[in-house]
């Protein structure tokens, strides 16, 4: 029992809405007893005042004590009460009033000799109310006003008792209560209701997120999440599709990647092992076994290669590499970079243009991976240059940033293949160098490396005119306020 998230959030939310609720009718129940009880206490003394003033003004006249005493059993009556009056003065004596269908009732209290309380109360002249004085006399809950009688002149003349029969109070107390219960049964069903849809509401998404976990583990990442709403759980759910859509594409990337891997060392290990084994068996005469040797060697080299690459990129990719990030000029970077491309530039007779906007370039980074960037985009134009073609480089200053540009005149590149260019292993029909001259793995190198430098780089293509690929530096700050010095004159 409450083991799942939506039992412990009902029974918590439901145990405080009770616990609101109890003390609410509580709090309540007692404002409307204590409103009762004194305003029961306030008529009594009210009422115990017009009985004094009766007494003096009429009741100690013997011409008059007929109308006070009409005027004590019209309140008697009204309160369904039991009045006791006793005097010092033995010709008054007491007097004791009730209404006579409330006389069964009040029977066991009027016999009772008051005598010595009311001496009491003459004495100490204090007023007081109380409730369950005599309750146990007469079996009725009651309240009783005793004060002492006083005269015009201040002299003492008596005592009174008033006792007022409490049970119609009561009742009205109970009934309140009762109000107050029911309220609170009613507010406890619309509260489990509301509780019940808010708790299901809020944690339907986090079990749905559970089912999709336990069906990521087994392989089915197509599961997702229903979202609705816009509340944190919702938002969480969205954060959770999220991951799920890259968990997906880094699976379906993996996927293809090994396909691909495995796709690119079987040909050329195919390739390899046929002419091996046609040398063997003496299928190749041995004076061609030199060329076909020339052949296993190019295609050892190029799985070497690509294994140096797919490592490069895995390390890069991981994060194990740390960059050692220092300025340096980027201008005196790419010009060394281009002298070891010097003889395949040469043969194939392309015209290098340099259009650097600055006599230097100075930018923050690693230069021994932006060599690399700009070895690879530099060895991509070469090879897809036409004879005779342009290598245009170009490097500008903007904003604190450093634009580096690689672009030749190629076939270009078709634009449903631009947005796949720096996938791994993909190779688009630009290309139309020989067979097996590519792995297809130097533009994904090259856009990690500026990835992880926290750069951009884009290209540019328009088929037939060529490709232009720019990615940029941050400038080092010496270089940055120069060059803003410069703009100010």
């Amino acid at each position: 029992m409450f083991k799942t998230l939506f039992s412990r959030m009902l029974v918590t939310y439901l145990a405080l809405t009770l616990l609101l609720l109890t003390l609410l009718g509580v709090t309540l129940g007692g404002m409307f007893r204590n409103q009762y009880i004194d305003e029961k206490e306030s008529e009594l003394r009210r009422e115990a005042a017009e009985i004094n003033a009766a007494v003096c003004e009429k009741y100690v006249d013997p011409e008059k004590r007929g109308v006070a005493k009409s005027q004590f059993e019209a309140i008697v009556r009204q309160y369904d009460a039991l009045l006791q009056l006793y005097f010092n003065d033995d010709v008054l004596g007491k007097v004791t009033l009730m209404d006579a269908e409330s006389a069964d009732k009040w029977a066991p209290i009027a016999e009772m000799d008051m005598t010595e309380q009311a001496k009491a109360i003459v004495e100490s002249g204090a007023e007081s109310v109380s409730a369950g004085d005599y309750a146990s006399v007469s079996g009725v809950p009651m309240m009783t006003l005793k004060r002492p009688i006083v005269d015009a002149a201040g002299d003492t003349i008596g005592a009174m008792f008033l006792h007022v029969d409490m049970s119609r109070t009561n009742a009205s107390v109970r009934q309140v209560y009762m109000d107050v219960l029911l309220s609170a049964l009613i507010a406890v069903i619309f509260a489990f209701l509301a509780v019940s849809y808010t708790a299901n509401r809020m944690t339907r998404p986090v079990t749905e997120m559970n089912n999709a976990v336990k069906r990521f583990s087994r392989g089915e990442f197509e599961a997702r999440v229903a979202v609705s709403g816009t509340d944190e759980v919702s938002q969480l759910g969205e954060s959770f599709n999220e991951m799920a859509d890259e968990i997906n594409a880094l699976e379906q990337s993996r996927r293809s990647f090994v396909a691909n891997v495995s796709h690119e060392l079987r040909s050329p290990l195919t390739s390899m092992r046929g002419f091996l084994e046609a040398m063997q068996d003496g299928t190749i005469p041995a004076a061609e076994q030199g060329k076909y040797l020339s052949v296993v060697i190019g295609e050892c080299k190029r799985m070497t290669g690509m294994v140096n690459d797919l490592l490069d990129l895995a390390r890069i990719e991981s994060g194990m590499y740390e960059l050692k990030i220092a300025p340096f000029d980027v201008n005196e970077l790419v010009i060394r970079t281009l002298l070891t491309f010097e003889a395949r530039v040469n043969a194939r007779r392309i015209e290098v243009v340099m259009d650097f906007e600055n006599e230097r370039t100075v930018v923050e980074g690693d230069s021994a991976q932006i060599a690399q960037v700009i070895r690879n985009l530099v060895d991509n134009a070469v090879k897809f240059s036409p004879e005779g073609g342009r290598l245009t480089l170009g490097i500008r200053a903007s904003k604190g940033r450093a634009a580096v540009s690689v672009g030749d005149e190629g076939e270009g590149i078709r634009p449903e293949d631009l947005p796949y260019v720096f996938d791994r292993f993909f190779k688009g029909e630009k290309a139309h160098t020989p067979a097996g001259s590519s792995t297809g793995l130097g533009l994904s190198i090259v856009k990690r490396i500026v990835e992880q430098h926290g750069e951009e780089i884009g290209v540019a293509s328009e088929p037939g005119r060529g490709t232009c690929f720019t990615f940029t530096l941050k400038l080092h700050e010496q270089q940055s306020r120069a060059r803003t010095s410069a703009q100010r004159r």
